[in-house]
């Protein structure tokens, strides 16, 4: 059991900066080119108004690490497999954060930012199915704010890789409390009628 405890905790320690760094970039994302002008007026894309990046990549994510970190560290858990049970329910808890990040981050970048154009505000890459995230030349039809498409792009592609990062360790938590908590008593049950 020591070993498992120790690899959730180590998990817990690797999500804590990744928790950290989406909350940050999805803060980012609220102030173009670090202006609030754009927030005031309501000229933000509107799917950075789901806080992808702050609630599932964030704060939701502090859940599991939590758990993760304080494993072992409960003195009123019955038992090591109710523990294990507990970080399952944490990990399932990351995992649709994670995913939620993953997902809006997605959409937004799909959608593209809304931005001053010549016609006026829009959003001038909707239709395009994110088919202009390969074509830098159009990026320029945005007039305001100023760099915003490539703002855009580098905080979602951001929020994006942490996700996955965090999905990747809270599924590895999955499977580790799983087999731990379903395994452990009957490994503890051929111990003793090995011994007897």
């Amino acid at each position: 059991m020591c070993c498992s405890v120790g690899f959730a905790r180590s998990l817990g320690l690797a999500l804590l900066p990744l928790a950290l760094c989406c909350i940050v970039a999805n803060l980012l994302l609220l102030f173009p080119m670090g202006e609030t002008t754009y927030l005031k007026q309501d000229r933000l894309a509107s799917f950075i108004w789901y806080f992808g990046g702050l609630g599932g990549g964030g704060l939701m994510m502090l859940v599991p690490a939590v758990v993760f970190i304080s494993m072992g560290k409960c003195s009123f858990c019955w038992n090591e497999s109710l523990m294990m049970c507990g970080s399952v329910l944490a990990a399932v808890i990351g995992l649709v954060g994670s995913s939620y990040c993953l997902v809006i981050s997605g959409f937004t970048l799909v959608q593209g930012p809304q931005c001053f154009t010549a016609f006026g505000w829009s959003y001038p890459f909707a239709e395009q199915g994110g088919r202009y995230l390969l074509q830098p030349e159009t990026w320029s039809r945005c007039l305001q704010p100023v760099n915003i498409v490539e703002w855009n792009v580098t905080l979602l592609c951001v929020l994006m890789g942490l996700a996955v990062m965090e999905f990747i360790i809270c599924l590895m938590q999955l499977g580790s409390g799983l087999v731990n908590a379903v395994c452990r008593p009957f490994c503890y049950k051929q111990e003793y009628s090995l011994n007897a």
